[in-house]
């Protein structure tokens, strides 16, 4: 049966050429089936069999539809005619088993399945060249340097195979195929809704890449989700899509061989996904055969380059309040809640978008027609400690009004903060210039007092009356011994914890944020350059941040000026201590309103400390199968003096002798 005539294109001129280097003697009808499949070939591009290049030229200038992008591809990266044809059958010999075992038959017997220089120089050389220059021309050519074609082996360089990276093929053949650490974007998983002001900056940063070649933007967000959006909005706005290139494990963007003519291909626009730290200064890969434009996605530090300079940084605003309640109302429809979101949490795009998913689940499990306050709370627990949790620690428990013992200008200064808290995002607005300039949302409280005074626990009520999660930061896995780390660590908890706005806090914060000291050895001046860059990394980070101490001159004075408010914890009085004994005590004892009173003046503690003798009463009570006693509570508070290595005193003592 005879060989069938396939269609003209490139594939059938780059097998037309082949073909030729078969012999003509012998008997033509008994070839093999790999001789056969090539003449047939040459036969339809030169019915008699002897010029293939004749209709080539012609070919060239209007093109069949499966090769308008290699065409396109070749002008735009000036590839010659032989390595055209070159990179057709590299490519071919990837799609069709066929050409492979053909070309294996012309190369026998020492060539494989894949054409070596040789036979690509033999066959496609241009006239006037010896095989050498061919061989030459085509190892040191565009294809080869663009990564359109790579060559393989330790052999002598004739004897080099050639071959087509696979995502090249499929592209070449109209497909799209991922690459390790690479991912195109295909519209399978929608983009979060971006507000207006954002997509008309896109649009607007679109132009300006469009009309400036080889141009690179700095997307600057905390937030993944949002920036991929804002990538694939600009990418929209070019008419393209984002290649998405994530960093390897040492943090450089994934080598891809062919990535400039990958782009070309399917009209993509490379996207760098970077993690960079304070200081951290990255250069991106250079990309020879590409002038279009280049995102990078990163967070708020660090600096990105290119072998041109540095690049065009644009940070995402947190979205005014009117486009937040737009977006909290597509996130969890209209209503006061997103009314009251909108107006007192500062979330981005991508946390809205993010929290509305979670908080509909959450409301599925507990049989809400609707999300509510409270499944937006869970959501934010459960939703995003964005890695918050390897560098602090959750504090999730709610803290009534009830639960917080505290004096009453105690009280009134929480409630000042609290205020302040909430009216952050538009405090500056209709104040004076010199108010606006520089202003970030961001609240610095600092809390001074005695141990168990109730620092931490007046941080869990404003969280609580907040609705926003509570992190205390670990300060061990914060802080390292080697030069940089501390930063770097600091940098990444303040980036995430801004995504997802939540409340930071610093307990022995004076350990983080002390004072400078006098350089007298190399250990000083790093820890001083230390405490620079956490001053005015904190000065700018647009969360609320609670940072808590015993002594308030342990803190730099420069670090006073940053700090919004500085609230006095005192050791509890006689009245504060009874209504500590009480809110503790709840209803499950048996003391008197004289006993408590006792308890009030004579015991001399604050709050932690009372907290722990009544739950060693309580474990005492609950084993003897009874209330809890007086003489219970003197058990516990024993234990309490005995850590301060101080005697009980006479009264209480007394008191439970009396069995009163």
């Amino acid at each position: 049966m005879p060989e069938p005539i396939p269609a003209i294109n490139l594939r059938t001129y780059a097998l037309a050429a082949v073909a030729v280097r078969l012999p003509t003697t012998g008997n033509l009808g008994q070839e093999a089936a790999e001789a056969k499949y090539l003449r047939a070939h040459l036969r339809a591009v030169d019915p008699n069999g002897v010029d293939w290049a004749r209709g080539l030229p012609a070919y060239l200038e209007q093109p069949a539809a499966e090769d308008v992008d290699l065409i396109r591809l070749a002008r735009g990266i000036g590839l010659t005619t032989p390595e055209i044809l070159s990179v057709s059958l590299a490519a071919a010999v990837e799609g069709e088993a066929r050409v492979g075992r053909a070309l294996a038959h012309v190369q026998a017997p020492l060539g494989g399945s894949r054409p070596t220089l040789a036979l690509l120089a033999e066959v496609y050389a241009e006239p006037g060249r010896d095989d050498l220059t061919a061989i030459q021309a085509l190892a040191d050519g565009a294809a080869v340097h663009s990564g359109l074609l790579s060559l393989a082996g330790r052999e002598p360089l004739p004897e080099q195979t050639v071959s087509a990276p696979l995502h090249l093929c499929l592209a070449l053949a109209g497909d799209d195929a991922g690459y390790p650490g690479a991912m195109v974007d295909l519209g399978e998983v929608p983009p979060i809704p971006l507000p207006a002001s954002c997509l008309a900056e896109a649009a607007r940063q679109a132009a300006g890449l469009k009309a400036t070649a080889g141009q690179i933007l700095i997307v600057r967000t905390g937030s993944n989700a949002e920036g991929r959006s804002v990538a694939q909005a600009i990418a929209a706005a070019l008419n393209r899509r984002p290649l998405f290139i994530e960093p390897q494990a040492g943090g450089d963007p994934a080598p891809i061989p062919g990535l400039a003519p990958w782009l070309r291909l399917r009209d993509l626009i490379p996207v760098f996904c970077l993690e960079l730290a304070p200081g951290e200064r990255k250069v991106l890969p250079p990309l020879p055969y590409y002038d279009g434009p280049t995102l990078v996605l990163c967070g708020p530090d660090g600096s990105v380059e290119s072998a041109a300079g540095a690049a065009l940084s644009w940070p995402l605003p947190v979205p005014p309040k009117v486009e937040r309640q737009a977006l909290w109302e597509r996130a969890i429809g209209a209503g006061p809640l997103a009314d009251e979101l909108a107006a007192y949490h500062r979330h981005s795009s991508g946390r809205i978008a993010h929290l509305g998913r979670l908080a509909h689940f959450e409301g599925v499990l507990h049989g809400h027609p609707a999300p509510t306050r409270e499944d937006i709370a869970a959501a934010a627990w459960t939703g995003e400690s964005g890695g918050l949790d390897a560098l602090a620690q959750a504090l999730p428990d709610p803290i009534s009004d009830a639960a917080l013992v505290a004096p009453e200008p105690l009280r009134r200064e929480l409630a000042t903060l609290l205020v302040r808290c909430r009216a952050r995002d538009a405090l500056v607005e209709g104040l004076g210039p010199s108010a606006r300039a520089r202003y970030h949302p961001g609240v610095r409280a600092l809390f001074v007092g005695p141990s168990g005074t109730g620092k931490t626990l007046a941080a869990g009520w404003l969280a609580t009356q907040l609705g926003l999660p509570l992190y205390r930061v670990d300060l061990s896995a914060v802080t390292s011994k080697y030069i940089g780390e501390t930063e770097k660590n600091l940098a990444q908890l303040l980036a995430r914890a801004e995504q997802s706005e939540v409340i930071l806090l610093f307990d022995e914060a004076d350990s983080l944020f002390g004072k400078r000291t006098d350089v007298k050895e190399a250990n000083d001046r790093f820890a001083n350059a230390q405490t620079n860059y956490l001053l005015q990394r904190i000065e700018t980070y647009d969360g609320i941040t609670l940072l808590t101490s015993n002594n308030r001159t342990r803190f730099d004075a420069a670090f006073s000026r940053r700090l919004d408010m500085v609230v006095e914890f005192p050791a509890p009085g006689p009245e504060e201590r009874r209504a500590l004994w009480l809110a503790h005590l709840g209803e499950g004892h048996a003391l008197t309103p004289v006993q408590i009173n006792q308890l009030a003046i004579a015991a001399d503690f604050t709050g932690g400390h009372i907290r722990n003798a009544v739950l060693t009463a309580a474990a005492l009570a609950r084993w003897a199968g009874r209330a809890i006693t007086y003489a219970d509570i003197i058990e516990g508070l024993t234990g309490e003096y005995r850590k301060l290595s101080r005697p009980v005193p006479g009264e209480l003592v007394a008191g439970k002798s009396a069995g009163s």
